[in-house]
């Protein structure tokens, strides 16, 4: 921590004249309490006007005054004055302040845009305006009645009749120049990163229209939206680490759950042909860049179609957004232009293996041939001396293809050893109908045809969690109603998954998952040690 000249931390400065700022708002509250007045006891106000459109309406009606007048400028003049007498009323947050002794200009914001209003104590009155100026503060709340004008500057502003506190505001706003610039206490304070960094507020407001979007594209295409539980019986098998609570009533533990596909593949048991769920995923694991403890997947199935046409669904839908979010279907991401309109480039796993890191998964005759190359090119296997071929391409993967995958690309055709509720191929059992696409060189999204075979499911799910228990892991069990689901017949289908919060960091040129969660996970700051201390934890 930085110290000044009389080694006093900078925090702790900081800190000491936030107090002073807050026990000087908090005295003029007091005051205007005496007066009988309690700002925080307003419960309405009236508003007739946003400060965007005013602003719109203004140039567009004082372009049309001239363009009548042709060149009369005393017509002009006349036209002008009589918008003076359209009255509004606009609410927001006072912004900046400017004092010109019995003239005031202040900047109100709302929630489109900035509007100065022009404060005379002649308008308001000599009370009313003494008490603005002793009692009011930047970051107060207020409502502002009057018509709007051009200043003699040029800007168009709001001319006051009234002015009203709706709510005060007793911390200071952060320093108008250098604004909120810690990233911390941005991710900490999202509210007040909205409020002095108003740019974040359109990433937000593109994460609705991106889920609006999505929305209407899979609504067009016949699909149903639908809700499945968040708090699950068992602990599966899966990879994923689940969180863990207990219900009392029942006396038992729950799992928040980490996906939401087995549930939704039940409802194509049951007769939807089309489903789709936004769900909020929870997932006890670690954190970065794109990676949040809870995050949002859309995950979609749909009955009679494979993964081959999920390809199709999910590129579709990718240059849909693109347009309507970005306004083209190229876009620009980080500096890289990523084109979603051209044809995704599609390889198989093992030609994606062939083309970026040389080996062919064809050469290895055994598994021991497998392991072999992998400690010849120094890729490590985690499955050791029981690693199969499928387990050592998927290696070969990770270590050599996925940071190479900047344009979108679809791989397929992944091992069985790591698919277990993908269908088998059924020119190759030893892979699997499965697909992953990747942009930027991340994951974006994961699809499979369905398995719908119950015994290879069972299966599967069994060697899920002997493998876990092989490790010491006692959790983990089979999903015996998943599997008696598909004992009554599940279609073939064709399924997708997808998460929203790195697809919004992709179309807002976003490079945290955290810039585009308005609230994302933090650890606490413990109260000792002070209001602008570092997270502990820091994206890795």
């Amino acid at each position: 921590m930085s110290e000044n000249q009389n080694n006093i931390p900078v925090q702790a400065e900081e800190e000491q004249d936030i107090n002073i700022l807050k026990k000087d708002r908090l005295d003029k509250l007091a005051s205007l309490r005496e007066g009988g007045f309690d700002p925080f006891q307003t419960t309405k106000y009236d508003v007739t006007g946003k400060a965007a459109d005013l602003k719109a309406e203004y140039e567009a009606k004082e372009a049309a005054i001239i363009a009548a007048a042709n060149g009369d400028e005393e017509a002009v003049k006349a036209g002008l004055e009589a918008l003076n007498g359209n009255i509004i009323r606009i609410a927001g947050r006072i912004m900046s302040w400017r004092d010109m002794g019995k003239a005031n200009f202040i900047d109100v914001r709302d929630n489109t845009d900035r509007i100065q209003v022009y404060i005379r104590s002649n308008d308001i009155g000599a009370d009313q305006f003494k008490e603005f100026k002793k009692k009011w503060d930047i970051g107060d709340i207020i409502g502002v009645e009057g018509f709007v004008f051009r200043t003699r500057k040029g800007e168009i502003s709001i001319h006051a009749h009234k002015i009203e506190l709706l709510s005060k505001s007793l911390l200071p706003l952060p320093e108008k120049w250098h604004g909120l610039k810690d990233q911390d206490a941005r991710y900490r304070q999202r509210y007040l990163d909205l409020i002095v960094n108003p740019e974040v507020k359109n990433t937000f407001v593109k994460r609705s229209l991106i889920l609006k979007e999505i929305r209407n594209y899979l609504d067009n295409l016949g699909y149903t939206e639908v809700e499945t539980p968040v708090l699950l019986p068992i602990q599966i098998a899966a990879a994923a680490r689940p969180f863990v609570t207990h219900h009392n009533t029942l006396d038992m533990d729950m799992f928040m759950r980490i996906e939401t596909e087995l549930n939704l593949k039940k409802l194509i048991v049951g007769g939807f042909d089309k489903v789709y769920e936004v769900g909020r995923i929870f997932r006890n694991e670690g954190m970065d860049t794109s990676h949040n403890p809870e995050f949002t997947t859309i995950e979609m199935y749909q009955a009679y179609t494979d993964y081959i046409g999920m390809m199709d669904l999910i590129e579709n839908m990718y240059r849909t957004l693109a347009f309507k979010i970005c306004g083209s279907d190229t876009i620009s991401y980080q500096g890289v232009d990523i084109e979603l309109g051209k044809p995704w480039q599609r390889l198989t796993m093992i030609e994606s293996v062939k083309k970026y890191a040389g080996v062919d998964y064809n050469d290895w005759a055994t598994d021991e041939d497998a392991r072999a190359c992998a400690k010849a090119h120094n890729v490590e296997v985690e499955e050791g001396d029981h690693a199969t071929k499928g387990h050592v391409l998927i290696a070969f993967f990770d270590a050599f293809v996925e940071d190479k995958l900047v344009q979108p690309t679809i791989i397929y055709d992944y091992p069985v050893e790591n698919s277990p509720l993908a269908k088998r191929k059924p020119s190759d059992p030893a892979f699997t109908e499965r697909f992953e696409y990747f942009i930027y060189c991340r994951e974006m999204g994961n699809a499979f045809s369905e398995l719908n075979d119950p015994i290879d499911q069972k299966e599967r799910f069994i060697k899920q969690v002997e493998a876990r228990r092989a490790l010491g892991d006692t959790t983990g069990e089979v999903d015996e109603d998943f599997v008696t689901a598909l004992e009554y017949g599940l279609p073939p289908t064709g399924g997708l998954g997808l998460g929203l919060d790195r697809l919004v960091m992709l179309l807002t040129d976003s490079a945290s998952i955290r810039d585009v969660l308005l609230f994302p996970t933090m650890k606490p700051i413990p109260a000792n040690s002070g209001r602008a201390a570092k997270e502990e934890n820091e994206e890795e």
